[in-house]
């Protein structure tokens, strides 16, 4: 049994990896602003906290929660992810640094807080974006969105490095379109040729065993090509 932390559960992967988690025995910490989607499972092992990857208060609840329950974390995925579809003229400060705050900054602190209570074998798994691949097909409109995608990756590869003597994996997996209610938001009336149920069965199988062959990679995961 492995205690899982994941954020952005309240939709599309991040719910789907909380009912795979659960299905296979683990616990999970569920973080995400609203926790209401996770809370009407009703799983016994699983625990939903409101959570704002701005919120300092909340780091430190989460750390809290992790002495008082888990007391070790052998999985941590960063799934919340925030997009902005807008021309770079039109793109405010604020703008890259509400999508920022989530797809990066988040992302490093929730790493900082966790890592404390990860062991050997424990893994850091970030998702990203095929936009956040060098050379990949990019999308007008997502500057902020890519970018920050691409930033977590080159994150991941130094935190492999820094750790590397402590046997802490960190690997992320760039995903292709996935038909969540994001995608749907940003892109009205595309549909992507993977589903969230789908996507969280893959992520939650290498989140289980992909430490043991990868660390500081960077998997691409979609179904097109480029």
């Amino acid at each position: 049994m492995k205690n899982v932390i994941i954020t952005g559960t309240s939709r599309g992967i991040g719910l789907e990896l909380v009912k795979s988690f659960a299905a296979l025995g683990h616990n999970v910490m569920a973080l995400s602003r609203n926790t209401e989607p996770v809370k009407k499972l009703n799983l016994a092992q699983v625990t939903a906290l409101p959570f704002d990857l701005s919120s300092p208060e909340d780091y430190k609840k989460t750390e809290t929660f992790i002495q008082d329950n888990f007391k070790h974390v052998d999985i941590l995925i960063h799934n919340a992810g925030a997009l902005v579809n807008k021309p770079f003229s039109e793109l405010s400060s604020e703008d890259f640094l509400k999508v920022y705050q989530t797809n990066v900054f988040g992302v490093a602190e929730l790493t900082r807080v966790t890592l404390p209570f990860m062991n050997k074998g424990s893994h850091v798994v970030t998702i990203s974006s095929m936009g956040g691949i060098q050379g990949s097909l990019k999308f007008p409109g997502l500057a902020a969105y890519s970018s920050s995608k691409g930033a977590v990756i080159t994150l991941s590869e130094l935190l492999a490095e820094e750790y590397k003597d402590s046997g802490i994996a960190f690997n992320v997996l760039a995903l292709g379109a996935v038909q969540t209610e994001m995608l749907a938001e940003a892109f009205p009336g595309y549909i992507a040729p993977t589903t969230p149920e789908a996507m969280a069965g893959y992520i939650s199988n290498f989140a289980l065993t992909g430490h043991a062959f990868y660390n500081g990679k960077v998997l691409q995961v979609s179904s097109t090509t480029p």
